[in-house]
C-alpha cells in the first residue's frame, strides 16, 4: 500500500531549510569570529612595532657637522700698546 503524501502549508519554511539557515548562520558566525581575531592580532603586531621602533627617551643623541674653513676680511684694525713696569 502506498502511503499519503503529506502537504505543508504554504510560506512554511520546510526542516530542511531551518537546518540550512541554522548551518549557514553558524558558519558565518566562526568566519566573522576569526576575522576579527585576526583583525585584533594585526593591530598588536602594528602597535608593538612602533612600539620597539621608538627612540628611547632622555637618550644622548649625537651630531656630527663638518665646517669648512672660510677666510675673513678684517673689518676693524685694533692696535693694543704694552708697556712694562
Amino acid at each position: 500500500m502506498e502511503e499519503p503524501l503529506e502537504l505543508e502549508a504554504p510560506g512554511r519554511p520546510t526542516r530542511p531549510r531551518r537546518q540550512k539557515r541554522r548551518r549557514r548562520r553558524a558558519a558565518l558566525r566562526w568566519v566573522a569570529r576569526v576575522l576579527v581575531i585576526t583583525i585584533v592580532f594585526l593591530i598588536g603586531l602594528v602597535v608593538g612595532r612602533a612600539l620597539e621602533d621608538a627612540p628611547k627617551p632622555g637618550g644622548t643623541q649625537t651630531g656630527v657637522r663638518t665646517l669648512e674653513p672660510s677666510t675673513l676680511s678684517p673689518v676693524h684694525t685694533v692696535v693694543v700698546t704694552v708697556t712694562s713696569p
